[in-house]
């Protein structure tokens, strides 16, 4: 599971700082374009604002993957035993329900209508579709994230807001 963990890891990481490294070069031609030259290009208008949207839904795929997503944990801090495993199960249920249902049901759905409408992007001619796979692709990375919390839970008791220590608990994730 790590291996697929680490793969998972390097692929958005790879995906993420190509989409962010073309992301300011477009957005740095966009302003040299616009005051130096007079002449704004709406080309890299539209694609930043596209690599703007998978940056940020496979940003949050990979900070939940590294457990570096912003969180409350009033509930896993002030509780112990059952009722701690039971209130981690829950915050990595809400995760992986809005995962599921928003992001790759409904994701799913969105790229399949705007495909089948053939809508595209004014400047760029790309199809929409294109551009909303993002969407499901980052709910698949949170909810393949999900099951390995639920694993490290099980076995270790480290709960979805929980670094990595030393070395695991002894006993499991019950004492």
């Amino acid at each position: 599971m790590t291996l697929i963990t680490r793969s998972v890891d390097l692929i958005l990481r790879f995906v993420i700082t190509i989409a962010f490294s073309v992301l300011v070069a477009c957005v740095v031609w966009q302003v040299f374009s616009r005051y130096v030259l007079q002449s704004p290009s709406t080309v890299t208008d539209e694609m930043a604002r596209f690599l703007f949207i998978w940056v940020a839904l496979l940003g949050g795929a990979y900070t939940l993957g590294q457990r570096r997503h912003l969180a409350i944990d009033l509930l896993p801090v002030i509780t112990t035993g059952t009722t701690r495993l039971l209130v981690n199960v829950a915050i990595i249920g809400a995760i992986a329900f809005f995962a599921g249902v928003v992001l790759i049901y409904g994701g799913i759905d969105l790229v399949g209508r705007t495909l089948e409408t053939g809508q595209v992007s004014p400047a760029l001619r790309l199809p929409m579709g294109l551009i909303y796979i993002a969407i499901p692709f980052s709910g698949t990375c949170m909810l393949y994230y999900c099951l390995t919390f639920l694993i490290d839970l099980l076995r270790e008791g480290r709960g979805p807001n929980e670094q990595q220590t030393a070395a695991p608990k002894a006993g499991g994730p019950l004492d």
